[in-house]
């Protein structure tokens, strides 16, 4: 007896399947089967395509928030060329292009979720990677008017692809969480996170590729101040040249993101579709193709799977979900230890100024030294403390846990931020650079990876993304209140010798 012919669906990155489990009679106990074909899985290429595939959101996410770092002095230089500001960008609009991705991103995080759960990972997947690339495209082509200033064009762009990028957050950890194998699933994750550390990376590089560039323009200016002529037009194509980059990447994964087959546990929770689920699970497993559903086989199984089948999630069901006191202890957990992560995170990256000029990275000699070494000074601290962390991470988690990383890394965290706060001024230049370097290796290998991993894991599928986003969405407000408020306070009362008299406190 021939097998009934099956669908054909999904890509290299995202499996489908070859055959169902129709010899059995229990929808339940074929789900349970069906989701076994995942669980036991082996660690592929496929995982390895799910991860670069998946994380090339954060790829793109953390290049374009530490590519602006860079564009935003080489835009001071470009449209602040007066007595007054001499090159540099006033603070109030540095901070707000800086604050306005994760103002964005907070938006785009709750709702994304909400709609992940609400109209299926598939449906939703692809936008957001959408909107990162065509604002970073949009970014680049920003410039000066007489009706709209620049900064006012960027804000706007920001928030727009803050949008896109928060979205990325629920959606790529649920996905990535929903098609990996529960015995590697929590590296695999991990994985698709460590794409930040490759995307800061990769904006440093790009800053110093574009620099050298165009060192004949920039060599003979002594300062951001004296920049004038082919020096500004040459910072001007500078600055757009890295910003533009950010976005290439996100067109070799929007195929993938846009053929996506439904995640098989979706489709099994929130669909009842057992004889698709079934399917979408033998394709991820096994990578083979297909021709058609059965349409009798698949009537019957519908049939069967009718007094199961409850309605889409909506907003009372999440809400009712959500205000269970256990489920809301949980919600609360992941929330707010991701916001007080990233006030951390925010806040100790104020001191990168001072560590650059303990490396002997400050801002001196030529303006083409000046931008050469921040660029120099940031590749060397990010290799040196945050991408180890974030695969110390990858290779760890599924051996020691969740909770222990998460645990052990805030408490390493707050022994160190104590250290740095009480003996700021007693520090040498080594001991600063060092505990700054222990201070990235303990955010990824501790909180900054797993609170990203544990709420992609604990809420049931019909809910999980909306958790997630809302999760997510509070780490970012972390972000913002970091980033309005510890900035001024780090500069009250500063002077020419002393431009950062708070960072003690703040730390």
């Amino acid at each position: 007896m021939h097998s009934p012919p099956l669908s054909k669906a999904g890509n290299s990155a995202y499996h489908d399947a070859t055959s169902v489990y129709t010899h059995i009679a229990d929808p339940n106990e074929r789900r349970r089967m069906a989701l076994a074909e995942v669980d036991k899985a082996p660690f592929g290429w496929y995982h390895v395509r799910l991860a670069v595939v998946t994380g090339i959101g954060f790829f793109t996410d953390a290049y374009s928030l530490f590519a602006i770092n860079l564009a935003v002095i080489m835009l001071g230089i470009v449209y602040w060329q007066d007595d007054v500001n001499k090159g540099v960008m006033p603070h109030n609009a540095d901070t707000a292009i800086k604050v306005a991705t994760s103002a964005g991103a907070i938006f785009g995080q709750v709702i994304f979720g909400y709609l992940a759960d609400v109209l299926g990972r598939k449906k939703m997947y692809g936008v957001e990677l959408m909107i990162i690339i065509s604002t970073t495209l949009a970014q680049s082509l920003c410039g000066e008017s007489t009706a709209v200033s620049v900064v006012g064009v960027l804000i706007f762009y920001r928030v727009v692809m803050g949008i896109g990028v928060g979205g990325d957050y629920p959606l790529s950890a649920v996905i990535t969480a929903e098609f990996a194998s529960t015995r590697n699933r929590g590296g695999i994750i991990a994985a698709v996170f460590a794409m930040q550390g490759l995307g800061q990376l990769a904006a440093a590089l790009m800053a110093l590729v574009v620099v050298a560039a165009y060192k004949k323009d920039l060599m003979a200016v002594p300062d951001v101040a004296s920049c004038s002529g082919d020096c500004v037009a040459a910072v001007d194509k500078m600055w757009r040249i890295i910003i533009a980059f950010g976005g290439i990447p996100g067109w070799f994964a929007l195929y993938y993101r846009l053929t996506i087959p439904e995640t098989p546990r979706y489709t099994f929770d929130v669909l009842y579709d057992v004889e698709k689920a079934s399917m979408d699970t033998r394709r991820y497993r096994y990578g083979k193709a297909g021709n058609t559903v059965n349409p009798v086989e698949q009537a019957q199984v519908r049939r069967d799977m009718a007094k199961y089948k409850t309605p889409r999630p909506t907003v009372g069901e999440i809400f009712r979900y959500y205000s269970k006191k256990r489920n809301f202890i949980r919600l609360f957990g992941t929330s707010f230890s991701w916001f007080f992560l990233d006030l951390a995170f925010y806040g100790l990256s104020f001191s990168s100024a001072s560590l650059l000029s303990t490396m002997g990275f400050d801002k001196r000699g030529s303006l083409y030294e000046n931008l050469r070494n921040t660029a120099t000074g940031q590749v060397v601290l990010i290799c040196a403390g945050a991408i180890p962390g974030y695969w110390m991470t990858v290779f760890t988690v599924d051996r020691l846990g969740r909770r222990p990383i998460q645990i052990g890394g805030f408490a390493i965290l707050t022994i160190i931020f104590c250290v740095l706060g009480f003996a700021w001024k007693g520090l040498t230049k080594i001991h600063l650079l060092a505990l700054y370097v222990l201070a990235q290796f303990f955010f990824n290998f501790g909180p900054n990876a797993t609170t990203f991993i544990t709420p992609a894991e604990i809420f049931p599928t019909r809910v999980r993304s909306t958790g997630h986003g809302i999760s997510a969405g509070f780490g970012k407000l972390g972000a913002v209140i970091a980033q309005i408020f510890f900035a001024p306070m780090i500069k009250r009362g500063a002077t020419h010798d002393n431009p950062t008299p708070w960072i003690h406190g703040v730390m």
